[in-house]
């Protein structure tokens, strides 16, 4: 079964957890790849659904003003 789709809340907020134990020294070493790995997932979630949300912002003043 695969993972379900995140949110951009739920992973903005998640990784505001990853970077707090990072700067909290609160990660090991052994799990510090696996926690990066997941940020930059996440990252790439925040991006891109920042991007389909402008798109379709811009797409819908255009339609507002034709």
């Amino acid at each position: 079964m695969s993972e379900p789709e995140v949110n951009y809340a739920r992973a903005f907020e998640e990784l505001q957890a990853i970077v707090t134990e990072i700067e909290l020294g609160q990660i090991t070493v052994d799990i510090l790849s696996e926690k990066v790995k997941r940020a930059s997932e996440l990252i790439t979630i925040c991006k891109t659904k920042l991007s389909s949300t402008e798109e379709d912002v811009n797409q819908i003043l255009k339609e507002l003003e034709g």
